[in-house]
């Protein structure tokens, strides 16, 4: 099966700045875009509808060996093996602008909402997203058959003892 885009031209800046354009036209009123190797993972975000969302995406390290080998097992050239890596970050780039265009038509025409497209990448206070923090609990509860408690337990005191 082959992927989406994993033949683009498209460069990489020219996907963000289409990204940044169409939030911005679908009334976000900030934008940021970055990139780490260690470990290896682009990230954008951005304010929508009063809330702040950050949508990471893991992208192949340069040395990975899907880039320094070729699919017989021999070694690529520095260059080839930088223009597959340059290849497999494209194609990242242009599946997030689809999922981000389609998110946003979906909530435009009124099929869904920013809470429902985006929930979990709406940044909590700690900087975390509610994505990273309900993962554990959503496995917790697979695992145990119970739902947690939606409030904390009351601290006990004299009073309630």
């Amino acid at each position: 099966m082959t992927r989406y885009a994993q033949n683009t031209g498209v460069s990489i800046e020219r996907s963000k700045a289409e990204i940044e354009r169409m939030l911005s036209r679908y009334g976000a009123t900030q934008f940021f875009s970055g990139w780490q190797d260690d470990p290896p993972m682009a990230a954008i975000g951005f304010r929508l509808d009063g809330r702040q969302i950050k949508i990471t995406v893991p992208v192949p390290a340069r040395d990975d060996t899907e880039f320094t080998l070729t699919d017989t097992g021999r070694e690529r050239k520095p260059d080839a093996a930088y223009k597959a890596w340059e290849q497999a970050q494209r194609q990242r780039w242009r599946a997030l602008a689809l999922i981000i265009k389609a998110k946003i038509e979906a909530i435009e025409t009124g099929i869904s909402t920013v809470e429902r497209e985006f929930l979990a990448d709406v940044m909590l206070a700690d900087g975390s997203t509610f994505g990273q923090w309900a993962a554990p609990q959503l496995e917790q509860i697979y695992d145990s058959g119970k739902m947690p408690p939606l409030l904390p337990a009351p601290k006990k005191t004299r009073r309630n003892q």
